[in-house]
């Protein structure tokens, strides 16, 4: 027997001839072709369908959607990636965003229906991460793609909450990048002397290129006159070869003022170019880059990775990455005392605020200075001594 429905109930009824579960459908209004549509739900008990009919019913007074009770996590990570993601990002990031999910959430979560994830489900596979020896970033990746993942999931209205920002993030442990010292800064530029490459690496150290900034750059950026460089691309290695894009972030698009060192630097590499050029004649590949093969054509990034970790061995200093270049160029600037703001802004950061979160550390000295400056001026000497 049904019973008697309660105000907003919908249709209840117990499934006597199977399990015995109950049953409770709500209408959710007519289909586009004038068809009544009916949502079921099931439960152990009368109260628990009551209760979740009740709930999709002030679903539907807001004018929310409902959620496809039928869709895994799996096909939205891979709904997600052919339909929006790809082509929002650079291939790379969306094949790494993908990466991520076929490694790390589908075989876990891949079969969980959607609208019934939980935020202790992320949470027990984050915490599993973590005890695997996963670093504190990956993990926090993970996060990152599956709430992105949600989130899209919402605007498609098959599921109404994000349960993955509701998770906790691991707490993100600092680690300090290397940095050259001046010495080995010193070495690493004797070492390169004469290179075919010595004023890329020396670009990348003295103003903290990125890779792809770095190998990006086309004469027409660059002002001999004034010595201002301008950095509006980046070229980098997709799988269908190497590809001109934009920077990484709108702040990224920057004028860099050289060092004059470096300036004539990059006077001299165009020289040699201009003749490497005229003996190849016909031959030569005219890509307008600053910095080419022998041929003239791009320079791949990941063998100018392995040429530059062949040069820091050659130069005593072990295994670097090119990054650490950067990392560098950053950290002497401000050892050397030059404002934080400028420096974010040769960087090309987001913010200052990143600049300070990764470089804070080297402000020390800054900080004393400061103290001693209000020691001077709101107390006398002999308070200060």
């Amino acid at each position: 027997m049904a019973g008697r429905r309660g105000n907003g109930e919908g249709s209840i009824y117990q499934r006597t001839s199977t399990d015995g579960r109950w049953c409770g459908s709500i209408s959710m209004g007519h289909n586009e072709h004038g068809k009544l549509v009916r949502k079921v739900v099931t439960a152990k008990t009368r109260a628990e369908v009551v209760k979740k009919l009740k709930a999709l019913q002030r679903q539907l007074d807001d004018g929310l959607p409902l959620p496809d009770m039928t869709m895994t996590v799996a096909v939205l990570l891979e709904r997600w990636y052919e339909d929006v993601l790809r082509h929002q990002v650079a291939e790379s990031a969306a094949l790494g965003y993908m990466s991520v999910a076929r490694h790390h959430i589908m075989p876990t979560l891949g079969r969980k229906k959607l609208a019934a994830l939980t935020t202790s489900e992320i949470d027990r596979l984050l915490s599993s991460k973590i005890d695997s020896g996963l670093a504190v970033s990956t993990v926090r990746r993970i996060r990152s793609v599956l709430a992105q993942a949600i989130d899209q999931g919402i605007r498609w209205g098959v599921v109404n909450r994000n349960v993955a920002t509701l998770s906790r993030a691991p707490r993100a442990q600092r680690v300090e990048g290397r940095t050259l010292t001046p010495e080995q800064a010193h070495r690493f530029l004797s070492e390169l002397e004469g290179h075919r490459n010595e004023a890329l690496y020396a670009l990348m150290l003295s103003v903290g290129l990125r890779r792809g900034e770095a190998l990006g750059l086309r004469w027409d950026d660059l002002n001999e006159r004034t010595g201002v460089l301008q950095v509006r691309r980046q070229l980098k290695r997709e799988t269908t070869g190497l590809v001109v894009a934009d920077t990484k972030t709108a702040r990224s698009r920057r004028a860099i003022n050289l060092p004059r060192p470096m300036l004539k630097m990059l006077k001299a590499h165009r020289a040699k170019q201009a003749s490497e050029r005229l003996a190849l004649g016909e031959a030569w590949i005219d890509s307008g880059f600053i910095f080419t093969t022998s041929f003239g054509s791009p320079l791949d990034p990941r063998n100018l990775l392995r040429e530059f970790k062949t040069v820091c061995e050659r130069a005593g200093l072990g295994n670097w990455h090119l990054h650490e270049l950067r990392h560098s160029a950053a950290s002497l600037m401000l050892a050397m005392g030059v404002p934080l703001q400028v420096v974010s802004e040769v960087l090309g950061h987001a913010s200052i605020r990143m600049t300070a979160d990764v470089y804070g550390h080297i402000l020390a000295p800054d900080r004393q200075a400061a103290a001693d400056a209000m020691s001077s001026l709101l107390w006398s000497g002999d308070q200060v001594r």
